[in-house]
């Protein structure tokens, strides 16, 4: 083990671009001496100075993360295992970590920490949980329902969850439709107008973090007009929200009249959003074209690829990527670990979408961007690469891992989540 570690060490203070390849190798001599075997080999690709650690290989379809004041892992799952949705990952001193507790009767997203309290959400609900001195859960199967009611349709069910300074939790609903079409996602179809969905869905809903059992109408409408958001995160620097929207699908099988195949493929943009309270983005009536840098009307509603028409005032995103790279994940980097230039960048994780053929798939990535006050300093960048395992997929479900959620540790290490097969990575950085 003391040789082991001294290897690592000596690697990082190369800072070469092998650097990923060599832990990979010392993990996977580590796990072999255990009586187990990485067998697929996946070695991500990172900037020098860099490591990725495989902290543990396999839990199962995980959503987001939350690192706890003690550096124990909180992992958020979609589906039940074992008939808990929650669970509570410890490192030991080889740098893998094991389950310790698993509790919660409920699949979902979103989990956080703040003030005291470990925050999750159900497709329907969010709840919260008291912790004691010494970080951890008291009653683990008694939590304090703060929402009740939320509405879960077949679409854009998940509730992603975060927290500000003033006692505020913000909950994203998603819009259970593609672009409120009166036939959802049918050839041709128009939209309906005015859109009835979103009285209560398609946008951000704020509620009180410490008002126990809350209905859905008690919450305030915070910002519409969003079709989907996975990714939210509050940044302190400026103390304001901020999203990764999921762009609509579907403008070349039901508008082929307008979009080619690749035109669809690349439209609309993923958006990511400053939310201010009271801020309109335009769905369903609208949507951000990043080439042309501009809101555009939606052909559901008589848009023609360029005519802004009522869209011309609605609020845009800071940046716009491109189309149908699934962002899920959204985090804020205040560690000291890595270099200055990431001190209160953006990590996003992007997950990689279904509706980009002709076109090779993409996204499967965790990009970088610098921020300052609030607003990207910089072209973005990408940080972790390699999760699809192969050069090119032919679906989402050929990739071998996809970026879900993201955390970051005591230490300033970034956690990077898996929803295939449940892997949990540590990010750190020993450069120069």
């Amino acid at each position: 083990m003391k040789s082991l570690c001294l290897k690592l060490c000596l690697i990082f203070v190369m800072g070469m671009s092998g650097i990923v390849q060599a832990v990979a190798n010392d993990t996977t001599k580590l796990a072999e001496k255990n009586g187990q075997r990485d067998v697929d080999n996946v070695v991500l690709k990172l900037p020098a100075g860099f490591g990725a650690v495989t902290v543990v290989d396999s839990l199962a379809r995980n959503r987001h993360l939350a690192v706890n004041s003690n550096g124990d892992i909180y992992v958020k799952l979609a589906r039940l295992k074992d008939g808990k949705g929650v669970l509570i990952l410890r490192e030991k001193a080889n740098g893998k970590a094991e389950v310790v507790k698993s509790f919660g009767n409920y699949g979902g997203t979103g989990i956080a920490f703040k003030n005291g309290y470990l925050y999750t959400s159900s497709d329907s609900g969010v709840y919260r949980y008291k912790l004691n001195e010494r970080g951890e859960v008291i009653s683990p199967d008694a939590p304090e329902t703060i929402v009740r009611g939320l509405v879960a349709g077949r679409q854009h069910q998940t509730k992603s969850i975060a927290l500000d300074n003033a006692g505020n939790i913000y909950v994203n609903i998603g819009a259970p439709s593609n672009s409120c079409q009166v036939e959802d996602r049918g050839k041709g179809s128009k939209g309906k107008d005015p859109c009835p969905i979103l009285d209560s869905a398609g946008g951000i809903w704020q509620f009180k973090a410490d008002k126990p059992n809350q209905s859905y109408a008690e919450g305030i409408r915070y910002a519409t007009g969003t079709r989907n958001i996975v990714g939210l995160d509050w940044n302190n620097t400026v103390n304001e929200l901020y999203a990764m929207q999921h762009g609509r699908d579907n403008f070349y099988q039901n508008w082929s009249e307008l979009y080619d195949s690749v035109e669809s493929a690349e439209l609309p943009a993923e958006e990511f959003l400053q939310i201010k309270k009271g801020s309109n983005f335009g769905w369903p009536y609208c949507y951000y074209d990043q080439v042309q840098k501009k809101k555009v009307l939606a052909p559901e509603y008589g848009g023609n690829k360029t005519t802004q028409g009522r869209c011309e005032g609605m609020d845009t995103p800071i940046i716009g990527f491109p189309g149908h790279w699934a962002p899920n994940a959204l985090l804020f980097y205040t560690g000291n670990m890595f270099p200055e230039k990431y001190r209160n960048g953006a990590f996003i994780a992007f997950h990689g979408s279904w509706n980009r053929a002709p076109l090779k798939q993409k996204g499967y990535q965790v990009i970088f961007v610098p921020m300052k006050d609030g607003k990207p300093n910089g072209e973005w960048e990408v940080f972790a690469d390699g999760f699809m395992g192969v050069q090119e997929i032919a679906a989402p479900r050929d990739a071998q891992y996809r970026p879900c959620g993201l955390a970051q540790g005591k230490d300033g290490s970034l956690y990077i989540s898996d929803s295939v097969k449940g892997r949990i990575w540590k990010i750190i950085y020993n450069g120069k």
